[in-house]
């Protein structure tokens, strides 16, 4: 007995000091200097920040280690199906001549009716594909938000948030994608194994914020990063704006900060697309800028991972809020992301399209304007 007792007692103190070791040693070796530039008034030289809500750098005010313990340990978590049946979708170009074709047509046909010379610029098909990832056809351009289409938003393949809704549509069935917006680097939005194999298909043009091309780069893929405020010309009469909003960025846990997170405005002949990537509200002032920029003819915006609030509200807007960006937006129409995919937080799958469409009725917005799709139903979003 005491000599078992010595073993354990030895094991335990080598546990111990092991994980002290990696306490000390781990997160120096795996932080990462993305970005070295000016000091701005959200970059203090070493890590950007909120500058609404600097001193708490992304953290929720009601943290606690009681209750994220609680969190990790998921008790409080609503409990989700492990897989929702989806049936993948073609696209649906902007296209007049084709519009009529099915799912039987065949690949040669179908690369005709998508074909850029035969897309109508005015028309314009938002179609979810899963999480923030959407498809925007419009000016004889293929857009895609935050592209994964990996099973797992981690960097392991055995672990971590595991996807339950699978992509509407398959990567191989994508049409050319001309344009790629990257909000931020967190794991379920850039996406590394996705990203490749669109860099190497359709080389697009990848927008991001400051940093995250460093990430992107050493993988091999280029992509031009600007600043909140920072614009990138796409073709005549289209360019994205690299917008303010309130989150945070990590890859490896002490590399927190070190690359920027942003939204984008599409900058568009007819009306503008808002992309808000991952947000909490803030001060709100970005919703303001980004209204400021013209009329928005298309608003993507998150819905889930809201829930516990008091940890999720700084970085993460619920349906409430998200129904309240949209009208301060005064967009003409809005799609929902970032739900029902991947289960972040404690909410039943079901529930933001829910309380979005709840509290929307209670608004008296009109059905159609601001849509909960299906994963790769298209949308012809009115003119």
């Amino acid at each position: 007995m005491r000599s078992f007792l010595r073993r354990a007692a030895t094991g335990l103190l080598f546990a111990v000091v092991a994980v002290l070791l990696a306490i000390l040693c781990v997160p120096p070796f795996l932080d990462r200097v993305y970005y070295r530039g000016p000091v701005s008034d959200h970059f203090d030289g070493k890590r950007f920040f909120n500058p609404d809500d600097a001193r708490a750098a992304g953290r929720p005010s009601g943290f606690s280690p009681a209750r994220m313990m609680r969190f990790l340990a998921r008790s409080d978590r609503a409990a989700w199906p492990d897989r929702v049946p989806v049936q993948p979708t073609l696209p649906i170009a902007a296209v007049t001549p084709c519009q009529p074709l099915t799912g039987g047509v065949v690949r040669e046909a179908w690369s005709r009716c998508t074909s850029p010379d035969r897309i109508d610029p005015q028309r314009m098909v938002a179609t979810w594909i899963g999480h923030s990832t959407a498809l925007v056809q419009t000016q004889r351009i293929a857009i895609l938000t935050d592209p994964i289409w990996s099973e797992r938003a981690s960097p392991l393949s055995f672990a971590g948030p595991k996807r339950v809704r699978a992509p509407g549509m398959r990567i191989d069935d994508l049409p050319k994608i001309d344009l790629i917006l990257l909000s931020h680097n967190h794991y379920d939005h850039l996406d590394i194994p996705t990203l490749k194999q669109l860099w190497e298909r359709d080389r697009p043009l990848i927008v991001t914020s400051l940093g995250n091309d460093a990430v992107l780069r050493r993988h091999g893929i280029e992509a031009v990063a600007r600043d909140w405020g920072g614009q990138v010309r796409v073709r005549p009469g289209v360019s994205v704006v690299v917008e303010r909003v309130h989150h945070w960025g990590s890859r490896t846990g002490t590399d927190r900060n070190r690359a920027l997170w942003s939204g984008f405005t599409v900058v568009l002949p007819g009306g503008n697309l808002f992309y808000a990537g991952d947000t909490g509200m803030g001060d709100g002032a970005w919703v303001d800028a980004a209204a400021a920029r013209g009329p928005v003819r298309l608003a993507l915006l998150p819905i889930g991972a809201y829930r516990p609030r008091e940890m999720m509200a700084p970085n993460h807007v619920g349906p409430e809020e998200a129904a309240a960006i949209f009208r301060r937006l005064h967009a003409a129409h809005a799609l929902a992301v970032h739900w029902g995919t991947f289960q972040l937080s404690n909410e039943a799958i079901n529930d933001p399209p829910r309380l979005l469409a709840d509290t929307l009725r209670r608004q008296g917005v009109a059905d159609g304007r601001f849509r909960s799709t299906a994963v790769g139903a298209p949308w012809e979003v009115p003119r």
